[in-house]
């Protein structure tokens, strides 16, 4: 990732900060709608929790884009987590799908295909180093 699309992620992240909660919940909202299949997933996490959660491992994503070395790691921890929930390779579609149209709602105007273009390439990295990690990562139980 070339240092300008880094500092495209890192700076648009910023602005969606104040609006973190309200962003969280459009994010959800959005996958709800696209990817019904979803829903199930969250069945039993409080919502507030999880629009939390969800910005907080977003930012340190974002953060984390600076050194790669440390932040892939935790990514790949994530993805083998996720699997234990029955998260599914189709599901990072839309979660995709979901990420950027509400970047695309909070940020509005500044919202442009430089800044897509960088946080589409974000996405795909950590998506798929999440999506090795659950090839190799048998599902729990539930």
């Amino acid at each position: 990732m070339s240092p300008d699309r880094k500092a495209l992620v890192q700076q648009s992240w910023r602005q969606i900060l104040p609006i973190a909660d309200a962003a969280a919940g459009l994010f959800y909202q959005r996958l709800f709608e696209i990817d019904p299949s979803t829903r199930p997933l969250f069945a039993h996490v409080e919502p507030a929790e999880q629009r939390r959660k969800l910005m907080s491992v977003l930012s340190i994503a974002v953060q984390g884009l600076d050194d790669l070395d440390t932040l892939l790691p935790v990514v790949r921890d994530l993805g083998a987590r996720h699997a234990g929930y029955g998260v599914r390779e189709a599901h990072y579609a839309s979660v995709g799908a979901a990420l950027l149209w509400t970047l695309r709602k909070g940020l509005g105007e500044a919202w442009t295909a430089e800044v897509e273009g960088a946080w589409a390439e974000v996405y795909g990295l950590l998506a798929g180093v999440m999506q090795d990690a659950a090839r190799v990562t048998e599902p729990r139980a539930a």
